[in-house]
């Protein structure tokens, strides 16, 4: 699945999907999920009615932003796996097909994959730290390599057993990204601690392997965007702590501010002595970025203990059963979303 808003977008829209057709392990459909834009919608329909390969393209049947459209997407797809691309990435030839190989274990309800930074620039801004790679929906330093059992996957490049959604609910609208509007986050977050609530047993991991590359624009690779997306993470923090509880919430995010930055800070002040380009850049985008996200979570806090962010979790609809597929992942969804999770920048944090 593919989550779809802006005719900007369109030549990485075409992009996702060719990435998604030149997989070594074919999915059982392609759907394109248009949040809330009659154009797009009928430009997409019509370059894609003669497909060779099955893509459907949809309308965003709730509210506007990401989680909905998801919701959308998963209610009318056919397989008894989604997976989900970000509309401005692409996937490497063996993505679904390490994705297939995580839910040979039947506890596995969710395999994420690593994201990739494909800087418009051409290279990493000197001054941005590794370890904030989730600011522009990208994997981060400091999560584990490897094959690893996780809390959460990232949304704009993950998969899901039909299953999970059917036990704990869909997406939830009232966190995430709406379109162009503040870069908010931490919708894919909010849904695997759900998950992992319902489904007890539940196993959900990453794999290094899958990997899908993220496009940077350039108006990301600024220290604006930065700051303004380290506040909006602190802010969906907040309401993802106060819906399910501080200790899981936040359990991650503690590893990874004691350990993971001050050791990123720290590095930082190191390449700054020995007169490495960006070293003192970096460690002060780390502490400028945990300042602005404590910010943003205090904020968010208060917000949500006087009724703000109102979250909605509505059940998923059972899809129709899919028809044997040929190849492919057991009845496979293709999905993306473009924004942080990032839209769907997917991808998530972040």
């Amino acid at each position: 699945m593919i989550c779809v808003y802006t005719e900007d977008r369109w030549e990485d829209i075409l992009a996702a999907v060719s990435s998604v057709h030149a997989q070594s392990l074919a999915a059982l459909e392609t759907l394109l999920v248009v949040d809330h834009n009659p154009t797009l919608l009928e430009r997409l329909a019509k370059e894609y009615q003669d497909s060779a390969r099955p893509v459907r393209v949809l309308a965003n049947a709730g509210p506007r932003g990401l989680s909905a459209g998801r919701n959308t997407g998963i209610a009318a797809a056919l397989g008894e796996f989604v997976a989900f691309l970000d509309d401005d990435a692409v996937a490497e030839r063996d993505w679904l097909r390490h994705f297939a190989a995580g839910y040979a274990d039947p506890r596995v309800m969710a395999v994420g994959g690593r994201t990739v930074p494909a800087w418009a620039s051409g290279g990493r801004p000197a001054w941005f730290p590794e370890e904030f790679d989730w600011v522009v929906g990208c994997t981060y330093k400091g999560l584990p390599e490897g094959k690893v059992r996780v809390r959460n996957v990232l949304g704009g490049n993950a998969s899901f057993r039909r299953e999970a959604f059917d036990a704990a609910g869909g997406f939830a609208t009232g966190i995430g990204r709406d379109g162009d509007r503040r870069p908010l986050g931490c919708e894919e977050t909010e849904l695997c601690i759900r998950l992992s609530k319902a489904l007890p047993d539940a196993v959900l991991i990453i794999d290094d392997r899958a990997v899908i590359h993220h496009k940077v624009p350039g108006a990301r690779e600024g220290f604006g965007y930065f700051r303004t997306r380290t506040y909006a993470e602190g802010l969906s923090k907040a309401l993802v702590a106060h819906r399910v509880g501080a200790g899981r919430g936040l359990e991650s995010e503690r590893r990874y501010t004691t350990r993971v930055l001050p050791r990123g800070v720290l590095r930082g002040l190191r390449d700054a002595a020995l007169l490495r380009p960006g070293g003192a850049g970096r460690a002060g985008a780390i502490v400028t970025g945990v300042a602005a996200a404590a910010g943003g979570y205090v904020l968010g806090s208060v917000r949500a203990r006087r009724g703000g962010g109102n979250i909605t979790v509505a059940p998923i609809p059972v899809a129709p059963v899919a028809v044997a597929p040929a190849a492919g992942l057991p009845g496979a969804r293709e999905d993306g979303a473009g924004g942080e999770s990032e839209g769907r920048e997917g991808a998530t944090r972040e």
